[in-house]
């Protein structure tokens, strides 16, 4: 029996690469048949789902006697946020400036400290010092959120900075993050999926893969590389070692999702459309996604 964490887990991975394309609504019963692929029983997704509404990302009503979820704004900005960081494929351009940001939270609010520190390294930051962190480029807007989150204006500061020594801005990366043990990860990623892409893309090309396997092997896919999200701060190439897997692993995932995409999304709107309404939203069609047309440039 799988655990409620891995079940909401993967909820959010059906969230963010298939249910948000359809008005980020789903019948519960459509739900736990997607899960079912998985080895989830329907328990353990009621539980995953109830803890995911506690929690704020998501909201439910009935028509008749169905019970459907739907993201929240919170939710819905949480997932386009996740696919803009999964679905690139090349780091951004550093303008050279670091926001730096720190904190003194009391000991009445110390109950947000842990979900402060998880919302700034899943933000791209660094733990520079104690209380302080640092990223580069401008993240004046996730600061902000975070303050109005939480609720602490008054216990905060951010500035933005050029670092200007003693040593190079690496050495802040080296202090930060532990760049070694990521491309560690990206390493196992790419040595996990290399063989199984060139082994899924023939069985497609030969017919031998049914749509419920794309299915199953894109959405572990997606839920396997999205952890990344978690781990890598998503550094701009002049901060980035030599030897970083992070580009090869981006270019193997996107290799491996289009070979993937168009029979997997006919299983999803196979079942989708058992229990829902089969509305897209306006324009969204697989062979358009963002990475389709990056993986073209």
């Amino acid at each position: 029996m799988q655990n409620s964490l891995n079940t909401r887990s993967m909820i959010f991975t059906l969230y963010g690469d298939y249910i948000r394309h359809y008005g980020s609504e789903i019948w519960i019963g459509s739900l736990i048949r997607f899960l079912e692929e998985f080895g989830h029983n329907e328990q353990a997704v009621r539980a995953a789902i109830s803890r995911m509404s506690k929690q704020g990302w998501i909201e439910s009503r009935k028509q008749g006697n169905k019970s459907y979820y739907f993201l929240t704004q919170r939710g819905q900005k949480r997932m386009d946020e996740a696919a803009k960081r999964i679905f690139k494929l090349q780091p951004e351009k550093w303008s050279g400036e670091w926001t730096m940001f720190t904190y003194t939270i009391p000991e009445e609010k110390r109950s947000i400290r842990d979900e402060l520190r998880k919302e700034l390294v899943w933000s791209g930051f660094g733990l520079l010092t104690n209380s302080f962190w640092i990223s580069p480029g401008d993240q004046e807007n996730q600061i902000q959120e975070v303050i109005e989150k939480y609720d602490i204006r008054s216990y905060v500061h951010y500035f933005t900075a050029q670092y200007k020594g003693p040593d190079e801005s690496t050495r802040l990366v080296r202090e930060c993050w532990n760049l070694e043990e990521i491309n560690e990860r990206y390493d196992e990623f790419i040595k996990k999926y290399s063989q199984k892409y060139v082994i899924d893309k023939n069985k497609i090309e030969k017919g031998e893969m049914t749509d419920g396997e794309c299915f199953v092997e894109r959405t572990k896919l997606v839920h396997e590389y999205r952890k990344f999200l978690f781990v890598d701060p998503g550094l701009p190439q002049e901060l980035l070692p030599a030897e970083w897997l992070g580009d090869h692993a981006a270019s193997l995932f996107s290799d491996y999702y289009k070979a993937l995409a168009v029979p997997s999304n006919r299983f999803f709107e196979s079942i989708y459309r058992e229990g829902n309404e089969l509305k897209k939203v306006s324009g969204y069609d697989v062979l358009n996604h963002p990475l389709m047309a990056n993986n073209e440039q």
